[in-house]
């Protein structure tokens, strides 16, 4: 049985087998919903109370709602059986605490009974994903941004970019905003599902701006393109050229209409002597890549680490305990 690959998101969970060269089988919502015993909602006067979001910011933070989680993926989706468990590789965010990996590799030796563990950063995984083994990565998910391997993450996220709808009536820079994408802006109807019609224009851009430009949500911070520059700045120049030429970016919000052409003008605008430069997967990749390109770099490590055995064994779990971590992933 081929290794399982979990990619756990804020907003979406992919996973499925490792077979890099395909779709992940199951790409569900994260957010749950609270049940009794008999499989009923808590409390129908309570509907908007009872969602359970077990991934905030792309960290897990209800170990017990994402235990459930697993379960329903790894035997319900992917068909595992009780007592015959396979291996597992998890993409992990940048900047986990060492407790979140510690209690994972647990919840995944004492709980699932795998027979091995792998995990990695999910920056470097999206770099596998399209063929490069250094470069940076521009991560844009529904609950966070992460930049590059070695930059903290960037707390804006598209849920904060949803918050512009709000400031449309109050926002003068909007227009201004929608004018420097370039971009004709044709006008759609659709119904939501309390039958209400309603109309989105430039809005479908300018939202998506707010990435480029954090004051049209009244942050002062720089936009994604100048968080790049900023972090390849650090490190040294003679690598700078390197991994600005490499860069790859991936998440579900960086799958927007017209995003990528929106990054490389501003990066043609940016002071930086080197250019970001974007890398495209390749043909034979699955489209729309950009949305699960971790899960497809983990599904092409864990073709490696496994058969190598470079892996976490339940030996080396039962002699070392959760620590053992730190010394052989990541």
């Amino acid at each position: 049985m081929e290794a399982a690959v979990v990619d756990v998101g804020s907003k979406l969970l992919k996973a499925d087998f490792a077979i890099p060269d395909q779709t992940p089988a199951m790409i569900i919502p994260t957010q749950m919903k609270q049940l009794l015993d008999d499989g009923s909602v808590t409390d129908s006067s309570l509907a908007d109370n009872v969602t359970v979001d077990p991934v905030v910011r792309g960290f897990i933070r209800d170990w017990d709602a994402i235990e459930d989680l697993l379960h329903h993926v790894l035997y319900t989706g992917l068909g595992w059986e009780i007592g015959n468990e396979g291996q597992i590789l998890f993409t992990d965010p940048l900047c986990t605490p060492k407790a979140n990996k510690e209690q994972l590799v647990q919840l995944m030796f004492e709980t699932f009974n795998i027979s091995g563990f792998y995990a990695s950063e999910q920056a470097v995984l999206s770099l596998y994903a399209v063929g490069r083994i250094s470069g940076c990565t521009v991560d844009i998910g529904h609950g966070k941004i992460e930049l590059g391997k070695s930059n903290p993450q960037v707390n804006i996220s598209m849920s904060d970019v949803e918050k512009i709808k709000e400031l449309y009536s109050c926002c003068a820079e909007d227009e201004l905003a929608y004018q420097k994408t370039g971009y004709s802006c044709p006008v759609e109807k659709h119904t939501l599902p309390d039958g209400q019609v309603i109309t989105i224009g430039r809005e479908r851009y300018t939202v998506g701006e707010a990435l480029f430009q954090p004051c049209l949500l009244g942050l002062e911070a720089h936009g994604i393109v100048d968080q790049l520059v900023r972090a390849i700045s650090t490190v040294s120049s003679d690598n700078q050229r390197q991994l600005l030429e490499n860069t790859v970016v991936c998440g579900g919000t960086s799958s927007m209409a017209g995003f990528e052409e929106r990054f490389q003008k501003e990066s043609i605008l940016s002071s930086s002597a080197v250019q970001p430069t974007l890398v495209k997967p390749p043909e034979y990749m699955p489209e729309n890549l950009t949305m699960y390109s971790a899960w497809v770099g983990g599904a092409i490590l864990a073709k490696v680490v496994f058969p190598q055995n470079q892996h976490i064994t339940k030996a080396d779990y039962d002699e070392t305990g959760p620590s053992i971590v730190h010394r052989k992933c990541f």
